[in-house]
């Protein structure tokens, strides 16, 4: 199947998931010269992008994100990961678990970025990486 080209909407569903991934990984362990140090490691991450997810990432301007809560945070990033998935699923399945491999090592390298992976960052990176995991698929 020919991968098909993402209208602008799914391109910022994708952005949204993988930016918000990467803030709230950020938030788990919050701190000036942390989220400085982690943006750094988070954009090349996602230097490393290719093709359609690139396209994605790349495109058009940054995602809002709400920055009230972490909570709040979440309940807009967690979904933007589940529809991302679905939206690649459908549209450019070989380009899935680029997405995913990339939001994860973004997310891992933020965590890491700054005195290393504290308890708050990994379970918030476990809780990203079910968001990416989508619905099981049928046997």
């Amino acid at each position: 199947m020919m991968e098909q080209r993402l209208t602008d909407d799914e391109q910022q569903v994708l952005k949204t998931g993988a930016f918000g991934a990467v803030f709230l990984v950020s938030n788990a362990d919050p701190g000036v010269f942390a989220m400085i140090r982690e943006s750094f490691a988070a954009s090349g991450a996602f230097a490393e992008a290719s093709g359609l997810v690139k396209e994605a990432l790349t495109a058009g301007s940054l995602p809002r994100l709400p920055r009230d809560s972490t909570l709040e945070i979440e309940s807009v990033v967690l979904p933007a990961l589940g529809r991302a998935v679905d939206i690649l699923r459908a549209k450019s399945p070989a380009d899935l678990s680029a997405y995913r491999e990339l939001v994860l090592a973004a997310a891992e390298q933020v965590a890491r970025a700054h005195r290393g992976v504290t308890p708050a960052e990994a379970d918030t990176i476990a809780r990203i990486r079910t968001a990416l995991a989508g619905p099981v698929e049928p046997a």
